[in-house]
């Protein structure tokens, strides 16, 4: 089974920085890596992306995160997107942003990563991902902090944004999501922290670093298709009838 590391942040202006993050991805045994652009949407230059590909042994997929401050930003961010085969990544503590995006088949995940965001989490928004076949994003990160009393209070959040997810039977994906290289942890490992703090099931968890991911990324491609107007639906040309 393939595990994925689904939100690892990179400066794009430092390639020493994104090589030693990747590097040390592979000493940990992370051998796919979701890279976030920390650019909000921008372009990934070309020779950035070709000399990150150069880097051995290692599978890395980009996701685009878009943290739209209204309705009309996330319109404006959107436009021309669809086609990106980056994942397209909205990240709001709007719930009418979150609701649109929920909606908008170009988007590919709403994320609940940033406490902030993860007390917004609520069945509407869960429900319209599932209709739309996207994912909701959890992320570990804010339960591995040295304040103890910030720990619990984002460890009981994430909590119920987790059952909360599983109640409804979302699509979601877990990423670490850790600013420190030194606080990266190969998804197994996360695996076990999942079942045992969040209630997670083995089988659920592992589906969550792994299935889901592909899954995910299957949405992607298919969203790439011209042709493609929301999952299950597909214009055919004349000559393929």
């Amino acid at each position: 089974m393939s595990y994925f590391e689904s939100r690892l942040r990179v400066n794009t202006s430092n390639f020493k920085e994104i090589e030693q993050k990747l590097h040390f991805c592979k000493l940990l045994g992370i051998q796919n890596v979701i890279v976030e652009l920390e650019n909000n949407g921008e372009k990934m230059r070309s020779d950035l992306k070709r000399r990150i590909e150069e880097i051995p042994n290692i599978n890395v997929k980009y996701r685009t995160n878009i943290n739209p401050k209204n309705l009309e930003s996330l319109i404006k961010k959107l436009k021309g997107i669809g086609q990106s085969s980056n994942i397209i990544v909205i990240e709001s503590v709007d719930k009418k942003i979150q609701i649109q995006a929920a909606k908008d088949s170009r988007v590919d995940v709403i994320s609940f990563s940033e406490p902030a965001v993860l007390k917004t989490i609520f069945p509407g928004v869960i429900s319209l991902t599932k209709q739309n076949h996207s994912f909701i994003e959890f992320s570990l990160a804010p339960i591995i902090v040295k304040n103890k009393s910030l720990q619990s209070k984002n460890l009981r959040n994430l909590y119920r944004g987790v059952q909360l997810a599983n109640k409804l039977n979302a699509n979601y994906i877990i990423s670490g999501n850790f600013d420190d290289i030194y606080s990266l942890r190969h998804p197994r490992a996360l695996i076990s922290v999942c079942h045992t703090l969040l209630g997670i099931s083995l089988l659920r968890a592992k589906n969550s670093f792994s299935k889901n991911v592909v899954s995910l990324l299957n949405r992607v491609q298919m969203r790439q298709d011209k042709n493609f107007i929301e999952l299950g639906v597909k214009l055919i040309n004349r000559g393929e009838i």
